[in-house]
């Protein structure tokens, strides 16, 4: 672990992908996860390309009927587009403004904003020729493909509308979505995404149960959302490491996004808090305009009488194709203050270090240190913490298998930072980097580097991050 990350938090406990590439990263992931699957065996799925290993037995009919009740209405975009309280690189003082920052579609430079131009794009015919993505027909194939489902995706401003719900924890309120789960068939039936890897979460998660409507009672585990996040970069150029930074909401120590549901099968959910401890008239901002001391930064608008919550969305990529997901926590303050996401300290109790070995409960994702940042979001190759301090978009990070393109999803990423070497700078290989594999080889090739020339692999920290949609 770099000294920057030490000080944080104790150690813990372009689009084409070469064929061979992806044969033996199908083939590698089968493998890895052969234990699993002679354990508790396959699990159907609605589509061939999204079978996937089950960590565990499937639920009883009981258990899923207890679940089920759980299932909200699919969330609606709102009327009107929700305001926001900040723009990024149009005020001096963005990294130190609440809420949160650059948002996918606010650039139209094609270093932040990654939405696909049309296929009917220096073609002889107009768009209305082209038919349906294939993706209708088999997910795996090219999209979009919607992943999170329990909402509703507004493509042009780059948000989703999820479900909002309420539950408690010691006697008081606590605001919270839904987005990933451990079993496939309670993922079907409330629009989740399947994670078998969840199952393997429970040291890191809290408990709760399920009352009579569906809404989780939490034993423990409590966020201040009021503290002011604040960082402040390092030089042009080097602007990661931070010279400082102050994550703007926190959780205590028995806080995980993740919950044991105890009396309903021992099912991990992933259950982001949004709000704790306030009334419904607090934090009901359906047009936007959010209190940041009240609310989680990534929040868009927020209705407690319609009962949603709409999340801002960020900029990815998935073995080189673009995706949109939602960034809620972090195991340590560096990495909250930066994502703009919850400090949650339970998260640190995650085994990382060991993507894909069996019982793994995490999934890796690439972060480069370095990369690209002259241009700003003007730059197509723009990509880096140092550009994500310098002009307040997001970094374009690089996750590792989501469904539809592999088996071994997790909302829990075990973050692997990069460094380009200065010989590769100094020649001219540095670029935008958009899949795993890739970037495994140009550390291989001597290329890339852990932060500060370290060896390569997990920093010690994770992000919990739950996959929204692919884009293509």
């Amino acid at each position: 672990m770099i000294p920057v990350f030490r000080g944080c938090f104790p150690f813990g406990s372009d689009l084409n992908v070469s064929a061979l590439r992806s044969s033996l990263f199908s083939s590698s992931k089968l493998l890895i996860l052969a234990s699993a699957t002679m354990m508790s065996g396959l699990v159907p799925s609605t589509a061939f390309a999204q079978k996937t290993v089950a960590a565990k037995p499937p639920v009883s009919p009981e258990m899923l009927a207890v679940h089920s009740k759980a299932k909200r209405p699919v969330a609606t975009t709102p009327a009107t587009t929700p305001a926001t309280t900040s723009v990024a690189a149009t005020s001096p003082g963005f990294n130190s403004e609440q809420g949160f920052g650059g948002t996918a579609r606010q650039s139209p430079g094609p270093g932040c904003n990654l939405f696909p131009a049309p296929a009917s794009t220096g073609a002889a015919v107009g768009l209305s020729y082209f038919g349906p993505p294939p993706s209708t027909v088999n997910p795996s194939l090219v999209g979009p493909v919607q992943l999170l489902n329990s909402g509703t995706v507004d493509a042009l401003n780059g948000t989703i509308t999820l479900p909002l719900y309420k539950g408690t924890v010691k006697g008081k309120t606590v605001w919270y979505i839904l987005t990933d789960v451990s079993d496939q068939g309670i993922a079907n039936e409330l629009g989740l995404n399947f994670s078998a890897k969840l199952g393997f979460a429970e040291n890191a998660a809290r408990t709760g149960t399920l009352d009579a409507n569906g809404n989780i009672v939490f034993d423990a585990g409590t966020v201040d959302f009021s503290p002011q996040r604040n960082i402040v970069p390092g030089p042009a150029g080097q602007e990661f490491p931070p010279k400082s930074f102050a994550p703007g909401e926190i959780g205590d120590k028995n806080y995980s996004p993740f919950v044991t549901i105890t009396n309903a099968g021992n099912v991990v959910y992933n259950a982001p808090m949004i709000a704790y401890n306030v009334d419904a008239s607090e934090i009901n901002f359906p047009n936007g305009n959010v209190d940041y001391s009240k609310v989680h930064d990534a929040v868009a608008a927020i209705d407690t009488v319609n009962m949603t919550v709409t999340l801002n969305l960020v900029n990815g990529f998935s073995f080189g194709r673009p995706v949109w997901y939602i960034s809620m926590d972090s195991s340590i303050p560096l990495a909250a203050a930066i994502e703009h996401n919850t400090y949650a300290p339970l998260m640190a109790s995650l085994l990382l270090g060991h993507d894909d070995s069996a019982f793994s409960p995490i999934e890796r994702i690439f972060i480069a240190t370095n990369g690209p940042e002259a241009g700003s979001c003007n730059n197509p190759l723009r990509q880096g913490l140092s550009a994500d301090l310098a002009d307040g978009f997001r970094p374009n990070n690089v996750l590792g298998g989501i469904p539809t393109i592999a088996l071994d999803y997790s909302p829990a990423w075990d973050a692997n930072l990069y460094e380009w070497t200065q010989d590769a700078i100094n020649q001219g290989y540095r670029g935008q980097l958009r899949e795993e594999f890739q970037i495994l080889t140009f550390v291989q090739d001597g290329l890339l580097t852990g932060p500060g020339g370290a060896p390569f692999g997990s920093a010690g920290f994770s992000i919990n991050c739950p996959i929204v949609q692919r884009l293509d």
